[in-house]
């Protein structure tokens, strides 16, 4: 089953994953490779030489490729394939959204902490990400600062617990965090909303 790397739509570049046989949009979607020790590896970069497997970001979707041996089929040879391919896939996209939000509060692009936030909120345009375990008072009143602020931030998905959306913050926990518009605002966003695909969460870190 081969990649389809030249459809493009409305949404993207669109790839065939390989469970469910449909063209989907890239950006909804993991890369694998076949590394040099004949290896299925996880590109969460998309970055990795050689050709790419595609599946969608789900952990099922992995588990269900795994049992099926559907990278042997799409490889047409035997492949090693990690028994803990779905487990190592979460860590790596839970890696990148931390370092990406690491990299963003380093060069000033992102504050966590609600008065922080409820400040940087009338500064200008951003992405607001709240924590996936994050309090419904909490968002009630997130959403008032961003009210009174006049703000309309853009909805991220939220993917992160408390604990790992502070990390990159060097603190116990964030449940609120606040990235200036920008290339790695986006990024972040789309890193978060293929984790909390993977993950199943369909809460979103906008307020209503």
């Amino acid at each position: 089953m081969n990649p389809i790397p030249d459809i493009v739509e409305d949404d993207g570049p669109r790839r065939r994953c390989l469970v469910s046989g449909g063209p989907q949009a890239a950006e909804g979607l993991l890369r694998f490779v076949v590394g040099p020790e004949n290896q299925v590896v996880p590109d969460i970069e998309e970055r990795l030489p050689g050709r790419g497997f595609w599946l969608s970001a789900r952990r099922d979707v992995v588990e269900t490729a795994v049992k099926r041996k559907a990278f042997h089929r799409a490889a047409r040879r035997e492949v090693a394939v990690p028994a803990d391919l779905a487990a190592q896939v979460e860590r790596l996209l839970l890696r990148r959204c931390q370092e990406s939000l690491g990299l963003a509060r380093r060069s000033g692009r992102a504050v966590c902490g609600f008065d922080k936030v409820a400040a940087a909120l009338g500064e200008g345009p951003g992405r607001l990400i709240t924590a996936a375990d994050g309090s419904a008072d909490g968002s009630r009143k997130i959403a008032q600062a961003a009210r009174r602020a006049g703000a309309n931030p853009a909805p991220v998905a939220a993917a992160l617990n408390a604990e790992e959306l502070g990390f990159p913050f060097a603190r116990d926990r964030a449940v609120h965090v606040w990235v200036a518009a920008g290339p790695l605002a986006e990024r972040i966003a789309r890193d978060m909303a293929r984790l909390a695909s993977y993950r199943g969460i369909d809460k979103v870190g906008a307020p209503d």
